[in-house]
């Protein structure tokens, strides 16, 4: 590299590297990775600098690497985060789903077909009344006498 493209990667880092960082610390959200970010950029952008200094936009330039190597670290290390212990958070209410079921198996064979394919298979009421052979009305009609009667059963839920 001679010594003129040298003073103006010098020059464009000490203009701009405040303005990088920031930059960096908003894509990373951590001002330790922010710069180890802009630092990598400028070592890609200093070994391009023939090319780009010509150009009106070097910052452009670092800020694309920015973004790529980003991206880039993202999908490598960012979707999983080791730790010693797993932490369960899930929690069941079997009491709740036990009671749940045990209401559904008093509903009429129809009506608790309907609020299967409703609920459980996620159907429309035109799917529903295609499925069992009947009108869009008597699908909204058993869903809600079901609903009504499960609501009776178990009051604290539903």
């Amino acid at each position: 590299m001679r010594a003129d493209e040298r003073e103006a990667f010098d020059a464009f880092v000490r203009a701009r590297l405040p303005h990088l960082i920031r930059f960096g610390r908003v894509l990373t959200g951590s001002n330790e990775a922010a710069q180890d970010l802009v630092q990598d950029a400028l070592e890609r952008t200093l070994l391009a600098w023939s090319r780009i200094d010509s150009r009106d936009d070097p910052e452009g330039y670092v800020r694309r690497i920015m973004v790529n190597r980003n991206i880039s670290i993202w999908r490598k290390f960012g979707r999983e985060h080791l730790v010693d212990e797993a932490v369960d958070r899930a929690t069941e209410d079997r009491h709740f789903d036990d009671d749940l079921w045990q209401a559904l198996k008093t509903l009429p064979p129809k009506q608790r077909a309907v609020i299967a394919l409703r609920y459980y298979e996620d159907l429309s009421e035109v799917d529903i009344a295609r499925t069992l052979g009947c009108s869009v009305g008597t699908v909204k009609s058993q869903a809600s006498k079901a609903l009504a009667k499960l609501r009776e059963i178990v009051p604290s839920r539903l």
